[in-house]
């Protein structure tokens, strides 16, 4: 099959290549996917989890991507909750990586139904971002209705959604980024935003929950905002920021089969919209890589036509 491989850390994303690798088999509770579309994220390669197993031994050569959508091909021993030749949607684990190919083995725990009226393209691109903001919002946040929401990085893979689910569960929602992301972020539900380079981002008030994406500084800052009670939830790391009467959260997704399914219902609803960037080919992959961190929204990657 072909894969996109990379076999040098210190090389990062210019040790990137399109190669002919094995097709991969099917271990206890796996499926394997026939891959139609996959994501990726601008910083995979820097994440330790790319470079190892769960032991911690080096896995090079490795195939990055996590997200994927596509069709199951073979069954390892004893899975159970997917049939060969159902669509799916989901995450590889990031110690396995892989999507960036043309077949992928994933634990069908991390899979659920992609329904026939939802394209491959947009199952690639909504796994990550959906159950990231999900969780964020709702397991972490604890978000009810009648609350505020500060959503950095609101024009972004992530934030659009947050954003989304935010509006939906009856949050009122305060989108930041850059001047050039304002129509974006408030397209997506933003009800205020605030430009991050020329607005005062304490101007903003109080607010029940802080969703960050961006850290360090604006971490800090936001910190400040949170009402007593309230809670700064992070993607972006452990973090010093701390509410003077709240929680700080950072967390690291986990999929979720159960999630996946509420989150592509809204998608076929159109109660969401996923925030896709570019779209690119297999063999287009490397570049469109090497692009992703000056796009807004995922970049997908069509495996088959």
């Amino acid at each position: 099959m072909k894969a996109i491989v990379v076999t040098d850390q210190a090389a990062g994303m210019a040790g990137m290549k399109l190669v002919e690798q094995p097709e991969p088999q099917a271990a206890i509770n796996d499926v394997v996917v026939q891959v139609h579309a996959s994501g990726f994220t601008w910083d995979e390669l820097t994440w330790p989890s790319t470079w190892t197993d769960r032991l911690g031994r080096n896995r090079t050569p490795v195939i990055p991507g996590q997200e994927v959508a596509g069709v199951v091909t073979a069954l390892g021993y004893g899975t159970t909750g997917l049939s060969v030749g159902q669509r799916v949607f989901g995450l590889s684990d990031s110690y396995r990586g892989g999507t960036l190919a043309e077949y992928v083995a994933v634990e069908a725990r991390n899979l659920a139904p992609l329904p026939g009226d939802v394209d491959f393209t947009v199952g690639a691109s909504v796994a990550m971002p959906g159950l990231t903001a999900w969780q964020g919002l709702f397991e972490h946040g604890h978000l009810q209705a009648g609350q505020s929401v500060l959503v950095h990085g609101a024009a972004g893979a992530v934030g659009s959604i947050v954003t989304q689910l935010a509006r939906e569960a009856g949050a009122y929602v305060i989108g930041t980024g850059r001047a050039a992301d304002r129509q974006k972020a408030l397209d997506f539900g933003a009800q205020e935003f605030v430009d991050l380079e020329n607005d005062v981002l304490e101007d903003v008030g109080e607010v029940d929950l802080v969703f960050d994406v961006i850290g360090g500084d604006i971490a800090k800052r936001s910190a400040s905002l949170i009402r007593p009670g309230g809670t700064l939830v992070t993607i972006a790391g452990p973090t010093e920021a701390r509410p003077a009467d709240g929680l700080a959260i950072d967390f690291v997704l986990v999929s979720d089969r159960a999630q996946l399914s509420e989150i592509v219902q809204r998608v076929r609803d159109e109660r969401l919209r996923t925030n896709i960037g570019n779209v690119a080919t297999l063999d287009e992959a490397v570049a469109a890589f090497n692009r992703t961190k000056r796009i807004k929204g995922k970049t997908i990657i069509r495996v088959r036509p």
